[in-house]
């Protein structure tokens, strides 16, 4: 619903300086202002009144869809969308109320949002019509100045043009080939995270009245999680080391963590960004958008860094490396600043989303203890120990490990790390014969469809990752969870906007949680989140425990 301030700002110049034309001189200027001034207050009243009232309760083309009932008259369902975490709502909708594939449902100042719920739906969203909706303006504004412009926010030509020269850097046997380093990087942080535990449980608990077993300490899972991503797609994704692991205070971890906190001026700026242009927003004078900027040009400076050593390597020759960074360069299909832009993109979503999905799966492990328990025996009876500094895996051990993976997928679909995505029409369409105006919000939801009754059956909201298991020999179904359609598992999408480092991503996070539950036991801290209605979430770019996930982690001998 952005205001069309340059048509407001030109009737209203145009209207005061035909009525003030023939006004006094003395007085030309007060009037012309004031008659501008009226203008735009005029134009302003009719187009909320059309928005807001009229175009949502009477014209729209979408009333008649099936919608959850309590709207407010201005606001729709915003008082329940904000109070609750991202695509809970949402989720609660999906399930209890009828739909053919299409639900409606208005937010702030009314603005029509259409959710696709079946798999007919999201098939023509994802795949057959994907380039009909594309990332709202606003949105792409405010996630480049994160992400950059990137292949996560380029559109149409540009980006398949994009994909299409960053595939090979995420061909299935490169992925393969870096699982090596997955795991050594898995095992370096393991370690500097038991050395820490073990250090802090010989200083005894922080709490006078908290006990706590032999080699056992309170720490933060978020943390550690994202130190070790970070070092892990700089080494896989980019050829650099950034040390995250080793130093807790390092300067790009401590950037990322500050720019992606869930912060209050942040959603101030995205209710904003709702009805002023995206440049407007940010130029206010708030603390949030010096952060912002400020750390914007310190991950530009350290993309642009490393491009200039690749560069070097290149033009001596030497550049034989097949990280992402690598793949692009030689592509020559990149300038230097398209270059940083990728960058941007796969530091930000490449160490984040991974580091959500650890988090999630350490709090689900501790509600499931005996999950917890079978995973553990599954790994250390197939996997070296993290005490043989020789010892390498690979994809073929990984992969053959039944049970991790089917936590993992498990994990990634309960509690996907990015729970929503946007899109906008560009062009008038249709979805299930449905007309959809050009300029309509789609709210693609992972969150509530990965958790659709219809799709998963009655035990969708349950953590069971028994479901990811063969129920009998040639059992095909325990690929896809056993659900009802591949486009029941939203967490990465479908078609030519799904993520492109998916297997990357599910390779990491295997064995970064094949190493973790190898060598600790995890309780929760605060026994109160054992019930997952106690758990505060907040989210930006990806979901996180609003407090951090505080753990009693306890170092196990024998692996």
């Amino acid at each position: 619903m952005a205001l069309p301030w340059r048509t407001f700002s030109a009737v209203s110049l145009i209207t005061a300086y035909f009525v003030t034309a023939g006004y006094p001189s003395q007085w030309r200027i007060l009037w012309f202002v004031t008659n501008f001034l009226a203008g735009w207050a005029v134009q302003l009243f009719g187009f909320v009144i059309w928005r807001v009232v009229l175009w949502p309760k009477l014209f729209s083309p979408l009333i008649g869809l099936p919608e959850p009932s309590g709207n407010s008259f201005f606001n729709g369902q915003w008082k329940i969308i904000s109070e609750k975490t991202s695509g809970v709502p949402m989720m609660e909708w999906v399930n209890t109320i009828p739909h053919d594939g299409l639900i409606r449902y208005q937010g702030l100042f009314n603005i029509e949002r259409v959710m696709p719920c079946s798999a007919k739906a999201l098939g023509e969203v994802l795949v057959t019509k994907n380039y009909d909706f594309q990332k709202p303006s606003q949105m792409r504004w405010g996630l480049a100045r994160i992400l950059g412009i990137g292949l996560l926010l380029a559109e149409g030509e540009e980006h398949k043009f994009q994909r299409r020269n960053l595939l090979p850097a995420f061909a299935f046997r490169h992925v393969k080939d870096l699982y090596a380093t997955f795991w050594k990087i898995s095992r370096e942080g393991v370690q500097v995270m038991t050395e820490q535990i073990l250090a802090d449980a010989a200083k005894g608990p922080v709490l006078d009245d908290e006990k706590l077993p032999e080699n056992t300490a309170v720490t933060e899972v978020g943390n550690w999680a994202s130190r070790m991503t970070l070092d892990i797609i700089g080494v896989a994704g980019l050829g650099r080391d950034f040390n995250a692991i080793h130093d807790p205070n390092n300067e790009l971890n401590q950037t990322y963590r500050t720019l992606l906190a869930p912060n209050k001026q942040a959603r101030i700026l995205d209710i904003l960004s709702i009805i002023l242009p995206g440049w407007m927003v940010a130029k206010l004078p708030l603390k949030r958008n010096g952060t912002v900027s400020h750390a914007a040009d310190f991950i530009r400076q350290t993309c642009r860094a490393l491009i200039e050593e690749k560069k070097t390597k290149l033009a001596e020759n030497k550049l034989h490396d097949l990280d992402i960074l690598s793949v692009a360069l030689e592509s020559g299909a990149f300038t230097d600043e398209n270059l940083v832009d990728q960058l941007m993109t796969f530091l930000a979503a490449g160490h984040e989303t991974t580091a959500s999905a650890m988090t999630w799966a350490i709090y689900m492990l501790c509600l499931h203890q005996d999950v917890q328990t079978r995973l553990r025996d599954e790994i250390r009876s197939h996997l070296p120990s993290l005490s043989e500094d020789t010892a390498e895996v690979t994809s073929q051990e990984i992969d053959h490990l039944p049970y991790l993976n089917a936590v993992c997928n498990e994990v990634l679909r309960y509690y996907p790390p990015a729970p929503l995505t946007i899109r906008e029409a560009a062009v008038d369409t249709t979805i299930c014969d449905h007309p959809i105006p050009k300029g309509t919000r789609v709210i693609i939801i992972p969150n509530a469809i990965n958790r659709s009754k219809s799709l998963w059956g009655e035990d969708a909201d349950k953590f069971n990752p028994d479901r990811w298991l063969p129920k009998f020999e040639g059992d095909k179904g325990a690929a896809s969870g056993h659900a009802t359609s591949n486009y029941a598992f939203l967490t990465f999408l479908h078609g030519p906007r799904s993520c492109i480092g998916q297997g990357f991503a599910k390779a990491e996070f295997a064995c970064l949680l094949a190493a973790w539950v190898g060598r600790f036991q995890f309780e929760i801290r605060d026994k109160a989140e054992l019930d997952e209605k106690n758990m505060v979430i907040k989210g930006g770019i990806t979901m996180r425990p609003a407090n951090g996930l505080w753990v009693k982690a306890t170092v196990l001998d024998g692996w």
